[in-house]
Order: C-alpha cells, then sequence, then structure tokens
C-alpha cells in the first residue's frame, strides 16, 4: 500500500474535501479554466525573462526564454509543459521552468505550443521538433552553446520531449545532449498495475488519460505511431542520455519506469528517478512539497554534470 508523502497528503485532502470531480467528468473548458486558476508564484528569480517566438510547420509559436544567469555561450532547455495535450500555457508552467533553470543552470526556452483537440496530433509534435530547430538556429541570438542543448517536458510535454529525440535520431536532425522526461505519458496501456492501483487517483485517474490521449491521437490506438506514442518504438538506441522521472502514486508509473528500463537496456545511460509518496504532477508544487525540491536537485546536479562534460 502506497502510503503519501505528508506534504503530498495535505494537497489531496484539500483537493477531496474540495470535491473536486476529475477532469474528464468537468469536460474540456471547465479543466482548462481549472489548470489556469493554480498559478504558482515566480520564483526563483532570473537575470533575464523574455518572451519570443519561431515560425512553425503550424503558425507562429510562442515561446519564453527563462535566463538564470547572464552566461555567454550557456547549456539550454527545451521544455515542453504538461497538461495531458489539451491545456496549460507558459503561465501555468512558469514555476517549474524557473525551477528547472535554476536547479540544472540552463536557459530554459518553454514551448507554448497548440493543444488538443482543436490541433490533433502530429501537431504539438511537430511544433516540439520545430522549436529544437529552432533553438539550433537561433544558438548565437539566444546566447547559447548549440553543442550543449537538452529536451525536457512532464507529463505530456515528456512525451513531447521524448518524441523529439526520437525524431531526432531517425532524422539526423539538430543534436541532443540529453533527454529529461518527468513522468511522461509515453504509451496508452491501461492494464498496468499502476493503472489499477491509482484508477481513481490521486490528482489524475485512469479516465483522465484515456480522455486526454483520445483528444490528442484519436480514439483508435490501431492508428498510432511510435512519435505520438514512444513506448512503441522498438529501437531505443542511439539516442540521447535520459533522465527518467516517476512519481509513486502516478497511474503511468509504471509505463514510465518500464521506458526508463528500455532506454538502459538499449545502451541509453540513464537515470531512473522514483520519488515515494507523490502524485504526478509533484514538480509544479515545488512551493510546497518538499520532495520536489529534492527532485530539482538531483536533477539539477545530473544535468549540470552532463552539460559540464560536453564543454
Amino acid at each position: 500500500m502506497t502510503i503519501l508523502d505528508a506534504d503530498a497528503a495535505a494537497i489531496v485532502e484539500a483537493m477531496e474535501k474540495a470535491g473536486i470531480p476529475p477532469l474528464y467528468q468537468v469536460g474540456l473548458q471547465a479543466a482548462r479554466a481549472r489548470a489556469a486558476a493554480v498559478l504558482p508564484s515566480p520564483t526563483p528569480e532570473m537575470t533575464e525573462v523574455t518572451d519570443s517566438s519561431f515560425e512553425g510547420p503550424h503558425g507562429t509559436v510562442p515561446v519564453r526564454v527563462y535566463r538564470p544567469t547572464e552566461t555567454a555561450n550557456a547549456p539550454a532547455i527545451v521544455y515542453f509543459h504538461g497538461g495531458g495535450m489539451i491545456m496549460g500555457t507558459l503561465d501555468t508552467f512558469d514555476g517549474l521552468a524557473r525551477n528547472l533553470a535554476a536547479s540544472c543552470e540552463a536557459v530554459v526556452i518553454s514551448v507554448d505550443y497548440r493543444l488538443a483537440p482543436e490541433h490533433p496530433y502530429p501537431v504539438a509534435n511537430d511544433e516540439a521538433y520545430e522549436a529544437l530547430a529552432w533553438a539550433h538556429r537561433s544558438a548565437h541570438d539566444l546566447r547559447i552553446d548549440p553543442a550543449r542543448i537538452a529536451v525536457a517536458g512532464d507529463s505530456a510535454g515528456g512525451t513531447l520531449a521524448a518524441a523529439a529525440a526520437l525524431h531526432a535520431r531517425d532524422e539526423s536532425g539538430p543534436p541532443i545532449l540529453a533527454q529529461l522526461l518527468f513522468y511522461p505519458g509515453v504509451e496508452r496501456e491501461v492494464d498496468r498495475p499502476s493503472m489499477a492501483e491509482f484508477a481513481d487517483g490521486p490528482v489524475i485517474t485512469r479516465g483522465d488519460i484515456v480522455w486526454m490521449k483520445n483528444a490528442y491521437l484519436g480514439p483508435d490506438p490501431s492508428t498510432d505511431t511510435a512519435y505520438g506514442v514512444p513506448a512503441l518504438t522498438e529501437d531505443l538506441s542511439g539516442l540521447p542520455d535520459a533522465i527518467v522521472v516517476s512519481a509513486e502514486a502516478d497511474p503511468i508509473r509504471d509505463g514510465v519506469e518500464e521506458y526508463g528500463q528500455r532506454l538502459r537496456a538499449a545502451g541509453v545511460p540513464t537515470a531512473l528517478l522514483r520519488y515515494p509518496g507523490v502524485c504526478h504532477g509533484f514538480l509544479s508544487q515545488a512551493a510546497s512539497v518538499g520532495r520536489a525540491r529534492t527532485a530539482f536537485a538531483e536533477i539539477g546536479a545530473l544535468t549540470r554534470t552532463k552539460f559540464a562534460a560536453a564543454r
């Protein structure tokens, strides 16, 4: 039986007392409104935060660039936010982006990709890969080192980061130093033990996951591709070093950890980090969940080491 961390338990208790229903029951607009209402505090402070954009295959894509220190030729992370492909903005994931920049001592480029169901697969994937290519093309203007660019994402954003790494490998595209995958939704499997144990949450339910996957990928799994569902990839060799983070009390935990284990088996240097007693999305709660702060410290130390070795 999973015992929640005290900080996570307090958040879950507050949600239960408020009677907050699962996302799939309230519908798209209410789900987006709920996400937008939880704005993080803008910490830690950055030396510079600027909004920019690039032209992608489906139109203009906004980005927000976080610079923790005034360092020339800095390492960089192209970051894709979570939200099940159906919600999330630059603002709602501002706190996570700042914590990532500060802990990794890297410029973070947060990408405001288009959302489903208005923009189904492969729109977000196309924009994620183009964001990586744009970061490389714009390295001089962004004052970043094109040889030290990683991709990162949480939840749905982790799926996009994993897919961007696969795409870059398959197409001999822009080089990626590392992939930082935080509880990424890399599969559609709903029969794993963690899916059964946490089918009703906390935080996210099995019904939410099915609903959000269908909104982006469509309801028929037979049409899925390896970029939309990275776990379908048969050969994971030749991919960038990986940091794969899982949360113990998360329906998708088992699928996340199997993907990390498969990366290792394929010869990809992979740190597989499970954080006990916390729920899906815990890295967005660093202000109130101590284990999220611990996770950022550990992710940062590993990532900084990889950046330093690549100088």
